[in-house]
């Protein structure tokens, strides 16, 4: 069976009415991103940093997954589908993919700021004064800005394997995910969905670029794959 990476962003979700930093203009609902998605952030602020959270885990509850993410699910039936995403949302395992790869974290997780192995599935709001089973003070299960992003070592393998690679929604500009490209085989199929598409960073692959939604352009790559 052939393997195929789908590599997403932002705009995955965008149809579902979750917001993109880049259609923000660097404002993530009203804030500074540095200010609610920063360990200085949450030096400076932690009571704001967790309620900017809890507002969006609440959100989450509100949004369905989006045809592009049901797509994507269905090509589990006639391919190995491995989803390696930077959206915090569940919106790809609620549409019903099975392996799904969170290089940022989730929202519906917590994790104790002293360890941050020590993940706990959490879908209620996040209060100053919420502890960890070790005592220490409760905090989203994000990786902001500046921390390390340790789920991409476990994302390597899988591009390095894949036989297609779907990249819908993000830019790939923000590394250390930006780097994964180079991983791919040079025979790997690249396909490229954004209604706005930047250059990515890889060009030895064969691409196509599709400059449509995320349901629009999986609509088409899924047509294109079970042609193959």
């Amino acid at each position: 069976m052939k393997k195929v990476v789908v590599l997403s962003g932002a705009g995955m979700s965008a149809e579902s009415g979750i917001n993109t930093f880049r259609d923000a203009g660097g404002l993530w609902e009203g804030h500074d991103v540095m200010e609610v998605a920063s360990p200085e952030g949450w030096r400076k602020n932690p009571a704001l940093v967790l309620d900017f959270y809890n507002k969006r885990r609440r959100q989450l509850f509100e949004v369905q997954p989006n045809k592009a993410h049901f797509i994507t699910a269905e090509l589990e039936a006639d391919f190995e589908v491995t989803i390696i995403t930077q959206n915090v949302d569940d919106l790809h395992e609620r549409a019903g993919s099975n392996n799904v790869l969170h290089l940022h974290g989730e929202l519906l997780k917590a994790r104790s700021v002293y360890n941050t192995n020590d993940i706990i599935d959490f879908k209620g709001d996040i209060n100053l004064g919420d502890l960890h089973t070790d005592g220490y003070q409760l905090r989203p299960h994000i990786v902001w800005f500046g921390e390390a992003v340790p789920a991409i070592e476990e994302a390597i393998p899988y591009v390095e394997q894949a036989d297609y690679i779907i990249v819908i929604g993000t830019s790939l500009q923000v590394f250390p995910a930006a780097g994964l490209l180079d991983f791919a085989t040079r025979d790997a199929q690249i396909y490229y969905i954004d209604p706005k598409p930047a250059g990515i960073p890889n060009l030895r692959n064969p691409l196509e670029v599709f400059p449509v939604l995320a349901s629009e352009g999986m609509e088409i790559v899924a047509a294109k794959l079970r042609q193959q």
